[in-house]
């Protein structure tokens, strides 16, 4: 069985009817085993078929690029927590968003949808990515509250300002940690 972008949409974000729809759920960024199996089961095949670029016709609709967001920037980080290809399809998505977003896609988008049309800025370790991510995310409703996605691009883009990358991924990377990344990350809280 094939799964399309609404199947995609739907697991994420709850159906356009459901009571969860519209709303952030805690679940997007918890560690948690049965999640991540879920999206194993029922969506790996499509993953590594986006990320061999096979679905990139997907980038040419709203709604269908955000699934396509979905599958190579968040579930590659639920399918391969503490793996390189966790990141691996990181500057995949990214350039098609830029694409999308320049040719204005983004704007007739729920705002939790553009959300994670946004995150591939946030997760890149490229400054001008950062800056871009602290604009897009300033746009949405409740950017001035703690805790909301502008609030957490800030702190993506501090770090990014600050080490030129994000230390946390450096174990999995296979990079150096320099000394100040080393005491960066014996802070409580450190990494993302």
């Amino acid at each position: 069985m094939s799964v399309s972008p609404r199947d995609i949409l739907d697991f994420w974000f709850g159906p356009e009817d459901g009571p969860e729809f519209g709303r952030p759920r805690p679940i997007w960024f918890t560690r948690d085993a049965d999640f991540d199996a879920e999206i194993a089961a029922r969506f790996a095949d499509t993953q590594r078929a986006a990320a061999a670029g096979q679905l990139d016709s997907w980038a040419g609709e709203p709604e269908s690029l955000v699934a396509l967001t979905l599958l190579l920037d968040q579930f590659p980080r639920n399918l391969y927590r503490d793996d390189p290809r966790a990141y691996a399809s990181d500057g995949h998505i990214l350039a098609l968003v830029k694409q999308a977003i320049a040719m204005g896609l983004d704007r007739g988008l729920p705002d939790v949808h553009r959300w994670f049309l946004y995150l591939p800025y946030e997760h890149s370790e490229a400054l001008a990515d950062q800056e871009a991510a602290l604009r897009l995310f300033a746009d949405l409703p409740g950017a001035e509250a703690e805790g909301s996605p502008y609030d957490w691009a800030v702190k993506h883009h501090a770090v990014i300002a600050r080490f030129g990358r994000f230390p946390h991924r450096n174990a999995v990377l296979g990079r150096a940690n320099t000394a100040q990344e080393e005491a960066y990350l014996s802070q409580p809280g450190a990494g993302f």
